[in-house]
């Protein structure tokens, strides 16, 4: 548990590579399970993944995965180069069947706590749209 709560797990993958979101979604499930963190696998993965799709569906640059865990929370990220807040999430069911459009209400629906924040670091401008899970 050491290396994600000092420090975090960060994963970066080109937003045009077509498994991005598959080879997220595994290693996030991987570091989890290594970390005694099993039993948010699963929903860790559905946000991971909504996240991260959103990503490299909306952004033309380089993008990443973030992972941290700390004080019994785990908290999930995608960072992308667009400095653009997201779309507000409409209500999951006013979506429910369209297949498109759901990734930030399943996100709203899912995680404990949910937000977006710019972000400018070294000249590089972007965002990162993050979910947080507690572990109770």
């Amino acid at each position: 548990m050491r290396c994600i709560a000092n420090c975090g797990v960060e994963f970066r993958y080109r937003t045009t590579c077509p498994r991005a979101v598959t080879v997220s979604r595994r290693t996030l499930r991987l570091i989890l399970t290594m970390h005694g963190l099993i039993r948010l696998v699963d929903t860790a993965e559905l946000l991971a993944t909504e996240l991260v799709s959103n990503a490299v569906r909306h952004t033309k640059g380089p993008a990443a995965l973030r992972v941290r865990w700390s004080a019994g929370v785990l908290r999930i990220g995608a960072w992308d180069a667009d400095p653009e807040p997201p779309e507000p999430p409409v209500p999951l069911e006013q979506v429910d069947d369209v297949e498109e459009g759901r990734g930030l209400a399943l996100v709203r629906a899912c995680a404990d706590l949910w937000g977006w924040q710019p972000l400018a670091r070294g000249g590089n401008r972007g965002k990162v749209v993050w979910c947080e899970l507690a572990a109770a």
